[in-house]
C-alpha cells in the first residue's frame, strides 16, 4: 500500500487488516525469550474447532464446530483450536485461566483458521476496569490472527507468562488494547507476568472516556521481566502508543524490550477527534523516579502529539539505539534524568529541542533547531506493512525506513 500521508493510511486501516491477520503465522513466532516448561507434556494431536455458531456440547470438528470459551475447557495441553472468521458477540471476558497451559517445547495454539479473520466483539460490555476482551492467564500459549474489539477495558489482557501473541489487531476498546499486568491484587511480584513475546500486531483508536488511560500497548505496573514487542504498530490511541509506567506503591517492573516497531499519531483518534488530558507520547519509558533498564531499539516514532520518546522520570540506564523520531509535536527525544546510552538515533523536524541527560555520542543527531545531514530521507508520508515473514516495513516518501 502506498499512502501519501498518514491520514488516508488511517481511513484504509481497515482494509489493511485482512491482509495482516491472514497471513500464516506459526512459522514466524520465535520462542519468548527464558522459557521454561509450565506442564506436562500432553497428546499435541488434539484439536477443535470453534464459530461464531458453534455450541458447547459440539463435537468440536470443522463439521460440528464448537464455541471458543468451550474450546478454551476442553484443549489438551499443546493441542490446537482454529478459530472460524466472523463475529463472536459477548457480553463477559474470554479468560485462559492459569494453570490451562502449554509446554515450552508444545504451546497450546489459538489461532484463525486460514484466509478467515475471527473478530471477538465485547461491544456488550459497559466501561469498567473490570470488563476486559480476551484475558490470558495461562503459560506457553500462541495465539495469531484474531481481532479483538470494543472490551470495557483491556482489548487483551496478558497476566500469565512466556505467551506468543502475533499477528493480531487490538481496536476500539475502552483502555490499553494490549497490556501485561499481573493476574490481581495479591499475585506476588515473582508471578507478574514475564517473557511474553508480543509479535507483528497492530493496535489503534483505543480510547477511555476521560481520554488518559487507552494506550496501544502496555506493560506497566506490574510486568515482568524478558517481555519483548517486535515489529509492532500503534497508532491513533488517545493516550500513549507505548506505556511502561512504574508507580512507588508496586516498585520497578521487569526491563521491557521494545525493538523494530512503530508509534505515531497517538492522542488523536482515526477520526481527527481528541478528548481529555492524555499524555499522548509515542513511547513513555517510565514513572514516578523508579530506575528500570528497558531496551527501546530500532523503532520509529512519528507526529505523535507530544514526545516521540521520554523516559518520564525513568532514571534508570535504558539502551536507546538506532530509533528515528519525526515531527512530534513537543519533542522527539525527551530525557531529562538517568543514565541512558543513546547510539545511532537520528531526530528530524521537531517542535522544539531534544532534552538528552546521559551518555550519548557523536553517532545520535538530535534536533536542535534544523534539519541536518540525515533529515532529508524522511519527507514525504509514512507507510507501512507488515511483511510475509511478519517483519514491519516502514517507508518515507517511498524510500524504506526499516525492513
Amino acid at each position: 500500500m502506498s499512502t501519501p500521508s498518514p491520514l488516508p493510511l488511517l481511513a484504509s486501516a481497515a482494509l489493511a487488516l485482512g491482509t495482516l491477520v491472514a497471513l500464516p503465522a506459526a512459522a514466524t513466532a520465535a520462542p519468548a525469550p527464558g522459557a521454561e516448561s509450565g506442564a506436562a507434556p500432553a497428546s499435541a494431536e488434539a484439536e477443535l474447532y470453534a464459530a461464531p455458531d458453534g455450541s458447547d456440547d459440539a463435537a468440536g470438528t470443522e463439521a460440528d464446530p464448537t464455541t471458543l470459551t468451550s474450546a478454551i475447557d476442553r484443549i489438551d495441553p499443546g493441542g490446537t483450536i482454529h478459530l472460524r472468521g466472523g463475529t463472536y458477540g459477548y457480553a463477559e471476558t474470554v479468560t485462559i485461566p492459569p494453570g490451562n497451559n502449554g509446554t515450552s517445547g508444545d504451546r497450546t495454539e489459538l489461532s484463525a483458521y486460514p484466509g478467515e479473520t475471527p473478530v471477538l466483539d465485547f461491544s456488550a460490555q459497559s466501561e469498567d476496569p473490570a470488563n476486559r476482551g480476551l484475558a490470558v492467564n495461562g503459560a506457553f500459549w500462541h495465539i495469531s490472527g484474531i481481532v479483538v474489539e470494543h472490551a470495557g477495558d483491556n482489548g487483551i489482557f496478558v497476566g500469565g507468562s512466556d505467551n506468543i501473541i502475533e499477528r493480531s489487531v487490538t481496536r476500539f476498546n475502552r483502555d490499553s488494547g494490549l497490556q501485561i499486568s499481573r493476574i490481581a491484587s495479591d499475585t506476588p511480584d515473582d508471578e507478574w507476568p514475564a517473557n511474553n513475546l508480543i509479535l507483528s500486531v497492530e493496535s489503534h483508536d483505543n480510547a477511555d472516556s476521560d481520554g488518559e488511560d487507552a494506550d496501544g500497548f502496555a506493560a506497566k505496573l506490574t510486568s515482568g521481566s524478558g517481555n519483548v514487542f517486535r515489529y509492532a504498530v500503534s497508532h491513533n490511541n488517545i493516550d500513549d502508543g507505548w506505556d511502561l509506567y512504574t508507580k512507588t506503591d508496586t516498585g520497578p517492573i521487569g526491563a521491557v524490550t521494545v525493538e523494530d516497531s512503530l508509534a505515531y499519531g497517538n492522542g488523536t483518534l482515526s477520526d481527527g477527534s481528541q478528548a481529555g488530558n492524555g499524555d499522548r507520547n509515542g513511547y513513555k519509558l517510565g514513572g514516578e523516579g523508579i530506575g528500570v533498564d528497558h531496551v527501546i531499539r530500532g523503532n520509529i516514532a512519528y507526529d505523535n502529539g507530544k514526545h516521540g520518546f521520554t523516559y518520564n522520570r525513568n532514571v534508570g540506564s535504558m539502551t536507546i539505539s538506532d530509533n528515528v523520531s519525526i515531527g512530534n509535536e513537543e519533542r522527539n527525544f525527551n530525557f531529562d534524568g538517568g543514565t541512558s546510552v543513546f547510539r545511532d538515533n537520528t531526530s528530524c523536524d521537531s517542535g522544539s529541542n531534544d532534552r538528552i541527560i546521559g551518555n550519548a555520542d557523536g553517532s545520535n543527531q538530535f534536533w536542535s533547531g534544523s534539519n541536518g545531514s540525515r533529515c532529508s530521507s524522511y519527507a514525504g508520508g509514512l507507510d507501512w506493512s507488515f511483511a510475509d515473514d511478519g517483519s514491519l516495513v516502514v517507508t518515507f516518501g517511498g524510500g524504506l525506513v526499516r525492513p
